[in-house]
C-alpha cells in the first residue's frame, strides 16, 4: 500500500520535487552518504555473500559453456571488456571539461544478454536451477555439465520462469531461461522497444504486454506466479539473487583495472556512472564497488527528466512509497531501459549510506551521445546506456560540492548497459 501524497507540503519540505516535476535538468548531492568506517558497522549485505555468487558463477562455468557456446572463449566466463575511450574523452571535454582518463564500461556486450541484465538475470536463473538440481538429486556427484543433459531438461520443463520487464531483464531472464529448457513468461510494458518483443518470441518465450508502466507488468507477473507452485518470479525490485548477481561486477572489475595498472586510491578516486531504472542492477553494482573499494570509489546514478524515481524516492525518505506520476510524470522517456516510475524501497533503502548522488538527463542528448561515441570509438550502445555521460558531462557543476571529482587522478567509468542485441536496421535507425 502506498501513502497519500500530498504534494504541495513535499515541495514545501523538499524543494528539489518541484524541479523534479518541471522536468529539470539537474544533480541531487546524497546527504545521507557515509565514510565506509560507518557503513562497515552495519553492512546489510556482508561482502562474503558477494564471494559466494562468484563462486557459483565459477562452478557453474562449464554448463554455461555447453548451453551458451559464445561464452566457449572466456570459459563459460560471461564478462564484459573495460576501454579506454580517450577520443570520446575529448568530446566531452570540449563540452564540459573533467578532470582524469575515461573509461566504458562494456556491459552493452555482455554474452548471451547483450545488458547488464545479463549479470543478475543469469546469475538468478542459475542459483534457482542449482536448487532445483539438487532437489531431483542431479549434482550428488558436483558434475554441473550434467545440467546439459537430456535428462535434466525434461526436469526443467515443467517448471516455468517469469519476470515483468521494460526489456532488458526480460530479454537476459528470457533468452537464458528458454535455452536452459524452462517455459518462460515475460511480463512486458509498453515502453518495452517492440524488437526486443520479437526476439523473446522467437526464443519461445511467452510475452504478455500491458497497456500500463513497468510497475504493473510486475505486479501482474509476480501475482501469476504466485499462484503455480511450480513457477519462480524473477523480482527486479526485492530480489537479493539479482542483486548479488550484480555485485559480482565489482570483484570483476576489479581484476581489469589491475591489468590496466590503473590505481585506485584517496590521491586517485574511482567515479562510476551507472543509469538508473527500477535500481536493482545498478545498486548491486554500486553496492559490490562500495564493498570493495571503499571510500576510494565515488558512485553516482543517472535518471531521464522524464522518470526520475530513484531520486525522488531518496531525497523525500519515501522510497517506493512514491512514484512520478504523484509528481505528474506519465514516466514515458526514449530511455526504455529506464522509464520506471516507482523504484525499488530495498535497493533505496541499501544506497541511502552509499550513493554519492544522482544526476537527470534530458531525451534529447541520448541518441547525440550514443551517437558520438560510435563516431569517436566505432562503439555501439543503446541510447538509454548514453545517459551515464551526463556524469561526466555534469561533473564541473557537481564537483562544486564532491571536491573529489576534482583530482586529476581521477578515474572515470561510464557504465554502459545495452545495446549489443539490438538488430542491425534498428541500429542504423538509431544513428539516423
Amino acid at each position: 500500500m502506498t501513502r497519500h501524497i500530498d504534494l504541495d507540503r513535499l515541495k514545501k519540505t523538499h524543494p528539489l520535487v518541484e524541479d523534479l516535476a518541471q522536468e529539470k535538468v539537474l544533480f541531487w548531492k546524497n546527504p545521507k552518504k557515509l565514510a565506509y568506517e560507518d557503513l562497515a558497522r552495519d553492512l546489510p549485505v556482508p561482502l562474503e555473500a558477494i564471494y559466494e555468487a562468484a563462486d557459483r558463477l565459477d562452478r557453474f562455468r562449464p554448463f554455461i559453456q555447453a548451453v551458451f557456446p559464445e561464452t566457449q572463449p572466456e570459459g563459460g566466463l560471461i564478462e564484459s571488456p573495460l576501454r579506454a575511450i580517450p577520443k570520446m574523452g575529448e568530446r566531452l571535454k570540449k563540452e564540459a571539461p573533467f578532470l582524469g582518463d575515461l573509461y566504458l564500461k562494456m556491459d552493452s556486450h555482455l554474452a548471451v544478454a547483450g545488458s547488464i541484465k545479463a549479470r543478475g538475470g543469469i546469475y538468478e536463473v542459475l542459483k534457482h536451477t542449482e536448487d532445483l538440481a539438487q532437489a531431483h538429486g542431479l549434482l550428488e556427484d558436483g558434475d554441473y555439465l550434467k545440467l546439459a543433459s537430456p535428462e535434466a531438461r525434461e526436469i526443467f520443463k515443467g517448471y516455468t520462469i517469469q519476470v515483468g520487464s521494460t526489456g532488458n531483464l526480460g530479454l537476459s531472464i528470457g533468452i537464458s531461461s528458454a535455452k536452459i529448457g524452462y517455459k518462460v513468461i515475460v511480463h512486458m510494458s509498453q515502453d518495452a522497444k517492440a524488437w526486443k518483443k520479437d526476439l523473446l518470441r522467437s526464443y519461445g518465450v511467452q510475452v504478455v504486454e500491458y497497456a500500463s508502466d513497468y510497475s504493473l507488468a510486475v505486479e501482474k507477473g509476480r501475482a501469476e506466479s504466485d499462484q503455480d507452485p511450480k513457477s519462480h518470479f524473477v523480482d527486479d525490485e526485492n530480489s537479493m539473487d539479482l542483486f548479488l548477481g550484480y555485485a559480482v561486477a565489482a570483484l570483476r572489475l576489479r581484476g581489469q583495472l589491475e591489468e590496466e595498472n590503473i590505481v585506485v586510491d584517496e590521491a586517485h578516486p574511482l567515479h562510476v556512472y551507472i543509469p538508473c531504472g527500477v535500481g536493482g542492477a545498478p545498486g548491486g553494482v554500486a553496492y559490490g564497488l562500495k564493498a570493495l573499494f571503499k571510500d576510494q570509489v565515488h558512485l553516482y546514478f543517472v535518471e531521464p527528466t522524464k522518470a526520475p524515481c530513484m531520486v525522488l524516492g531518496m531525497a523525500t525518505g519515501l522510497q517506493d512509497q512514491i512514484a512520478v506520476k504523484d509528481i505528474g510524470l506519465d514516466g514515458k522517456t526514449e530511455a526504455d531501459g529506464l522509464a520506471v516510475g516507482r523504484p525499488s524501497g530495498f535497493v533505496g533503502g541499501v544506497m541511502d549510506p552509499v550513493l554519492d548522488g544522482i544526476f537527470t538527463i534530458e531525451d534529447g542528448p541520448l541518441n547525440p551521445l550514443m551517437k558520438a561515441l560510435y563516431e569517436a570509438e566505432g562503439i555501439f550502445i543503446e541510447p538509454s546506456a548514453a545517459a551515464s555521460f551526463q556524469g561526466v558531462l555534469m561533473n564541473e557543476e557537481a564537483r562544486k560540492v564532491l571536491p573529489a571529482l576534482g583530482l586529476p587522478g581521477s578515474t572515470h567509468i561510464a557504465w554502459a548497459t545495452g545495446g549489443a542485441l539490438v538488430p542491425e536496421d534498428i541500429r542504423k535507425e538509431i544513428l539516423k
